[in-house]
């Protein structure tokens, strides 16, 4: 397996695609970061406006370490944005500030994509680290029945993956339109945050896509 010329070039092109789509998101989130946003509001502001304007005013807006760590709890109904974007004032804060303030929007409002990727996330994460060992162990000693267990636990990570697409993009599209209305920005900068999203989207294609080549390849292997 490990040897095997396919799962070498499957390597590749996983280290390859994630390199480039990185790089890409770290070049865009730059170039708008060195913007200042024109009505001049932080990451946080242009967050609350978004979350007030659809009645969302018990969700929480709060800053966490780390950079580009920004994500949205539905248990704690809360908002964390890294600091960069909490208190940054660019044209990049707002766009993943508002993003993030997106995936609030749908958890208020039952988006069906996100209730099944929070559904998936127990089995996927047990699956993603308990696939590689049984196909490793099965693959070892030559079970192909290990193999097929481990194929069937990855798939959940898969799935969790492509379902992962559409959640972000709907944020991303909820984003966007709230900014257009709450945050009255100039189109020049509605382009911007449009960029720094779809970049960032981009890391999301390329994990689904990694994701589901090696999951045929897994196939192919107990198949033999």
């Amino acid at each position: 397996m490990f040897f095997d010329p396919t799962w070498l070039l499957i390597i590749v092109v996983s280290t390859v695609l994630g390199l480039v789509t990185q790089g890409y998101v770290n070049s865009t989130y730059r170039k708008w970061s060195r913007v200042p946003l024109a009505v001049g509001l932080s990451g946080a502001q242009v967050a609350r406006r978004v979350l007030d304007a659809d009645g969302l005013a018990s969700v929480q807006v709060g800053q966490i370490g780390g950079s580009l760590t920004d994500n949205y709890d539905p248990r704690t109904k809360r908002l964390n944005l890294s600091q960069g974007v909490h208190s940054g004032t660019s044209v990049a804060a707002a766009g993943v500030a508002a993003h993030e303030a997106g995936h609030a929007l749908q958890d208020a409002h039952g988006y069906v994509f996100g209730r099944v990727r929070g559904a998936l996330v127990p089995v996927a994460s047990f699956g993603s680290m308990a696939s590689w060992v049984l196909i490793v162990v099965g693959f070892l000693i030559g079970f192909s029945g290990l193999i097929w267990l481990g194929v069937l636990f990855y798939a959940f990570a898969v799935l969790f993956q492509v379902v992962t697409l559409p959640v972000e993009f709907d944020a991303s599209r909820r984003a966007l339109a709230r900014l257009e209305t709450v945050g009255g920005l100039p189109s020049e900068q509605i382009d911007g945050a449009r960029a720094v999203l779809t970049a960032a989207a981009l890391t999301y294609v390329a994990a689904a896509l990694i994701a589901a080549l090696q999951l045929l390849y897994f196939v192919g292997l107990a198949r033999d």
